[in-house]
């Protein structure tokens, strides 16, 4: 047993299965772009699905609530306000229902979807970011911030946008020779890493424009790599080596001279789609064009990244969506869920530990990221740091009224900015409506709610009278004494239940 012991290596998620859901629960009849671009064409959160879908004369792609199952019928409505083929969308981490989209007509736009999902078809975008020559292809909302969002082209310019007030703060223009394939914002939000077609992964601070470091030649082949920053600042790529071998390595970005690790898997021409759980260190890998999805966990130990498991199928996927750990059911032990992408159907495939018990497993749902984000959009420009608010998923999660989450719905539509000064030129429709801030418009909600009275009032035979605070008090005590005692109760009565179960059990009865 010592020597099993010391062989297999002790962990929690070694025994994570993946399932497909029934047919019942996919979403049928979707008709999956084919746009010639290796992102993964599905976006999810725990409110709404999101795919990008053929259109003719445009781009578009449809939003459906997260419990919509069932056959997509052709007049369904779609957000397909862009004139050419949509590349990417990424819903914000800080409301549900906003989501934002790149496009190959060199725009970015924002869209206010209602609750319940689209009734008719969304052509005019909440807000229109221009500033890039050439179309756009890469979309990340920053982690704490509110409503800071980075983009990238295939001009090679990152451009980082305030979408409240739809300016373009920060522009790096020199810092890519060539096409960039994909861009990750470390934990705080402080850094990105990108990696390039020049085969190079830099670490960028965008606020001061400055390259902080780099390693050349990252993966020797000549096919698209990505890069995700994980949890302690350590950076896991994906990429192809010379003989077209496909490969997963992990660099620490104190001393990039070399990998920790790097992993060969098989030949493909796929390209690895890396998903990163910070609450469980695991990566999921698909391959675009794969039947397989690869997971793995991330430890200290070496050989630092190992293999878990893959779930199998027979059909290939066209793009995969990665459900939000708010999303999961910790009911049934569920840690991930994908959406994965069929021609014409949308299947969702869930991860679950396997355990027993029906309690809550506090071990396998840490805190985890909420809505509410760290910081506003001025703080964060202003040059401020901090990690994301947690929340617990004990019980499920229910989402905190927030103070921050209406500023995009009540300001007006914004016009396009000229990328030179990022300031808002003034339409013909809205030339009195001022723009509003992050911080403005939660002063206005603010001071639009009621404050609750300091009293209560009760009613007598004499008219209405303020209850004092005393009194208050001392019924809140009453109730708190009444309510411990009905507890006490309650636990005198299952010790006694389970001292007789175990007469029973032992047959003294």
């Amino acid at each position: 047993m010592s020597f099993r012991r010391g062989v297999v290596r002790q962990s929690k998620f070694r025994h994570v299965f993946a399932q497909a859901w029934k047919a019942e629960h996919c979403i049928d009849d979707v008709r999956v772009s084919r746009v010639t671009w290796d992102s993964p064409l599905c976006a999810v959160n725990p409110k709404f699905i999101a795919v990008i879908i053929e259109a003719g004369g445009g781009g578009a792609f449809l939003v459906v609530p997260v419990s919509k199952s069932g056959r997509i019928d052709q007049s369904c409505p779609t957000v397909c306000g862009h004139a050419a083929p949509v590349l990417d969308i990424q819903w914000s981490p800080h409301d549900d229902n906003v989501i934002a989209s790149a496009s190959e007509d060199c725009t970015v736009k924002v869209w206010q979807i209602p609750d319940g999902g689209l009734t008719s078809p969304m052509t005019d975008a909440t807000v229109t970011l221009e500033g890039h020559s050439k179309r756009v292809g890469l979309l990340a909302w920053h982690p704490t911030a509110f409503n800071i969002l980075l983009t990238a082209g295939c001009d090679n310019v990152i451009c980082v946008w305030n979408v409240g007030t739809g300016e373009l703060v920060y522009q790096l223009d020199d810092a890519h020779p060539d096409l960039i394939y994909n861009v990750s914002w470390n934990k705080d939000g402080s850094a990105i890493c990108t990696v390039c077609k020049d085969k190079a992964l830099r670490v960028i601070d965008p606020r001061r424009g400055a390259v902080l470091k780099v390693r050349e030649k990252v993966h020797d082949g000549t096919r698209p790599m990505r890069a995700v920053f994980l949890s302690d600042g350590k950076i896991l790529t994906t990429g192809f080596s010379r003989m077209s071998e496909r490969q997963l390595a992990l660099w620490d970005t104190k001393d990039l001279s070399e990998p920790m690790v790097i992993q060969e898997m098989d030949t493909s021409n796929g390209v690895l789609l890396p998903f990163y759980d910070p609450d469980t260190n695991m990566v999921y890998l698909c391959g675009k064009g794969d039947c397989t999805i690869r997971y793995f966990e991330v430890t200290d130990e070496s050989p630092y990244v190992h293999f878990l498991s893959l779930y199998s199928s027979k059909e290939p996927q066209r793009g995969a969506g990665f459900q939000s750990k708010r999303g999961v059911d910790v009911n049934k032990c569920e840690i991930a869920r994908f959406y994965k992408l069929h021609e014409r159907k949308v299947e969702p495939i869930s991860m679950t530990v396997p355990r027993k018990s029906d309690l809550f497993q506090g071990d396998l749902y840490p805190d985890t990221a909420g809505l509410e984000p760290a910081l506003l959009a001025d703080e964060w420009i202003a040059g401020q740091d901090a990690p994301p608010l947690l929340v617990s998923l004990s019980g499920g999660y229910t989402a905190p009224p927030s103070k921050h989450r209406d500023t995009l719905r009540s300001k007006p539509k914004l016009v396009s900015q000229d990328s030179g000064t990022g300031a808002v030129p003034p339409s013909a429709g809205n030339v009195a409506a001022p723009t509003s801030t992050p911080t403005s418009a939660a002063k206005e909600t603010e001071e639009e709610t009621p404050q609750p009275t300091a009293a209560t009032r009760e009613t007598d035979g004499n008219g209405d009278r303020p209850k004092r605070e005393d009194d208050v008090l001392s019924e809140l005590l009453a109730e708190m004494k009444a309510l411990r005692a009905v507890v006490l109760a309650q636990n005198q009565r299952i010790e006694l239940l389970e001292r007789q179960l175990a007469r029973i059990e032992d047959g003294d009865v």
